[in-house]
């Protein structure tokens, strides 16, 4: 298996309307460009593709006047394709001999020595290396040590780029020398229009699922996870009737790779309709599933609030071991019988 830090699984796509201002900003002040940029926000905004953006930017032979990429040049070709050779992507995945990317649970200490080895090298066109690490809090603790190094002494023209939904979740020795950018959320209208012309059904609906999280929302609308989605919906509305053995059954299903694949979209599901449950319980509309609001009013009428806090703090510790080994239908049968519990015996 190749460790796969030349080409980023997905490619380079083209950066949506959302975040082009702040790219333009940027890059405007290229000339006191860090040497080390952490990119934050919340998942499924667009961070990774605006840190492509960037480091398409830092590798164009040819920039324009605002040092924005060319787009023609054969360093932006070559970016495009995911084969310039200045540019490592750092992420939680390797890649077999015919380039398919498969998720593995961290980024080890062996990828972030590799690219302490390519920082050392000489730029193959002779503009300046690039390196993105997405998401920096994969990055396990010898890995962030292993950076650390990097960090301290950058080598000359070579430029760090650190995605990171979770920045609290990072070392404070690496997130102190960093630059910290805010990247943009996008507006419900640019973020509809942006899926749309991507070709998603009930885009409104999806869009609401994601939390308004565009990129996120493209995932969820995946025609599996929208059924997996409203079979699962369909037994927590009914909780009398709830199966946590089958549900689990469900899960434990296929492969291992599989098994937690779908328990972590069953405990994606789960926080966000318990969310809803407790904005419901508290006079608000729910949030990420407007489409079952009947039967989370009647829900919220049965449910204490105290009991579903908690409940749903249990959901987030469990979401924090996903990466830890674990047996996903034990996970999700004890999810799914505390959850019953909230309703008494009906």
């Amino acid at each position: 298996m190749s460790e796969g830090i030349a080409v980023p699984p997905g490619g380079w796509q083209p950066l949506p309307a959302w975040q082009r201002d702040v790219a333009t900003h940027a890059l405007s002040r290229r000339d006191r460009w860090p040497h080390a940029l952490l990119i934050i926000g919340r998942k499924g905004i667009g961070k990774r593709m605006l840190a492509l953006e960037f480091a398409r930017a830092l590798l164009c032979e040819t920039p324009d006047a605002a040092g924005g990429a060319c787009g023609v040049c054969p360093g932006c070709t070559y970016v495009a394709r995911g084969t310039h050779p200045d540019l490592r992507v750092i992420e939680p995945y390797v890649l077999d001999d015919e380039g398919n990317a498969t998720p593995v649970d961290s980024i080890a200490i062996d990828r972030i020595r590799e690219l302490t080895e390519f920082t050392h090298l000489s730029a193959h066109r002779s503009r300046a290396k690039v390196a993105v690490i997405a998401p920096a809090e994969a990055m396990n603790a010898s890995a962030a040590n292993a950076l650390l190094k990097t960090l301290e002494e950058p080598p000359e023209q070579t430029y760090l780029l650190l995605v990171s939904h979770q920045p609290a979740r990072l070392p404070a020795t690496i997130a102190s020398r960093c630059l910290r950018l805010a990247a943009p959320e996008p507006d419900t209208a640019s973020a509809f229009t942006w899926l749309k012309a991507r070709g998603v059904d009930r885009a409104e609906l999806v869009l609401a699922q994601a939390g308004g999280s565009p990129l996120l929302a493209l995932d969820l609308a995946e025609p599996s996870l929208q059924r997996q989605r409203d079979s699962l919906l369909d037994e927590l509305a009914r909780p009398e009737r709830l199966s946590p053995v089958a549900l689990g059954a469900q899960i434990d299903a296929g492969a291992k790779d599989q098994r937690k694949a779908r328990l972590g979209d069953a405990l994606y599901w789960l926080l966000t309709w318990t969310a809803d449950l407790a904005a419901v319980k508290a006079g608000a509309s729910p949030r990420f599933h407007p489409d079952r609001g009947e039967a989370l009013s009647r829900l919220a009428a049965r449910v204490a609030r105290v009991p579903l806090f908690r409940y749903y703090r249990t959901l987030l510790q469990q979401r924090s071991l996903l990466a830890h080994p674990l047996q996903p239908r034990l996970v999700a049968e004890a999810l799914l019988f505390e959850y019953r519990t909230l309703f008494g015996r009906g």
